[in-house]
């Protein structure tokens, strides 16, 4: 079963969305807007298979050293063959390239994450003059990355995780 991983073009947005929907039903990831979708498609990878999309991930910079992967999913006929591991792998690739040294990821997948290098974090993981800045940022997964209590309600039953690169 052969599929293709490639960065994300603006055409491949109302698939994401679509990828998203049932992930959002669930209450496994929260839902985003098209236009914040669009807004971030060139942090995005895609996997394909025959035009269609089958899983997507994104690289979110949050900070000189700091980047989040996010909006990673596989539909669920294609759980279990490769695809999620080889988005992850490209991202971090990407996150290489462009100069990070650490990956946040805020996940339910606990084992997935395990087998690729993140581990659980605790509570503040930069440093204050770090920390003080990251505070202004509008992002919420910088809110979520720094445990604030108001992105609690959104991440009950997730865990935070770091990988260094």
């Amino acid at each position: 079963m052969s599929y293709t991983v490639r960065p994300a073009r603006s055409a491949d947005i109302l698939g994401i969305h679509r990828l998203l929907e049932p992930m959002v039903g669930r209450r496994i990831l929260l839902g985003k807007d098209l236009a914040v979708l669009y807004g971030a498609t060139q942090e995005f990878v895609v996997a394909e298979r025959d035009g269609e999309l089958i899983g997507c991930g994104a690289l979110h910079v949050m900070w000189e050293d700091l980047g989040e992967i996010r909006t990673l999913l596989v539909r669920d006929d294609w759980l279990h063959h490769g695809v999620g591991r080889r988005i992850v792998e490209e991202l971090e690739e990407r996150a290489r390239e462009i100069g990070l040294s650490r990956l946040f990821c805020l996940t339910f997948e606990v084992d997935f994450f395990t087998r690729r290098g993140f581990a659980p974090i605790g509570e503040q993981v930069v440093d204050p003059d770090v920390y003080s800045q990251l505070l202004r940022s509008p992002d919420e997964g910088v809110a979520e990355f720094l445990d604030l209590a108001h992105v609690k309600p959104n991440t009950l039953g997730n865990t935070r995780m770091l990988k260094d690169l």
